[in-house]
């Protein structure tokens, strides 16, 4: 008799547990990322080695700017944690290093059509079906 009891105590405390997780995502929020600045550290899971820092900047209204070879600058919407900046300006000269030319490539093809967004304590991750760039948090920007 006592193990039915339990049993049935148990059945329904897993029951109340149960109905209190949450089946939706939680997604990163424009806020999360304003006045932040962070900086690439792996592409697709290679770490990124590079003379200088190959950042990407927020700002208010979701002003995004940086760089990887070239400069970039765009006014971007972020929406259920996709990303997409449509009028990216970037300035258009040719590095000597041929993986800050494919990156520059990739990051504007990924955030005109479309990135996910994942900020997870100090590290940012802007994700593709095809390609992935993680960044750390730097520092605030002024």
């Amino acid at each position: 008799m006592n193990n039915k009891k339990v049993s049935v105590a148990l059945l329904a405390t897993g029951m109340m547990l149960a109905g209190c997780v949450s089946t939706s995502k939680v997604t990163t929020q424009p806020e999360q990322l304003q006045h932040h600045r962070f900086v690439l550290e792996s592409v697709n899971g290679n770490n990124v080695t590079s003379q200088k820092p190959l950042e990407l900047s927020f700002g208010e209204k979701m002003h995004i700017s940086g760089n990887m070879c070239n400069q970039f600058t765009g006014e971007g919407k972020l929406s259920d944690g996709e990303l997409k900046v449509k009028n990216l300006a970037m300035t258009r000269m040719m590095c000597t290093d041929p993986q800050l030319n494919q990156l520059d490539s990739t990051l504007s093809a990924m955030l005109h059509d479309g990135v996910q967004v994942d900020l997870t304590e100090n590290q940012l991750t802007l994700a593709t079906s095809n390609d992935s760039l993680v960044y750390k948090l730097a520092d605030l920007m002024n």
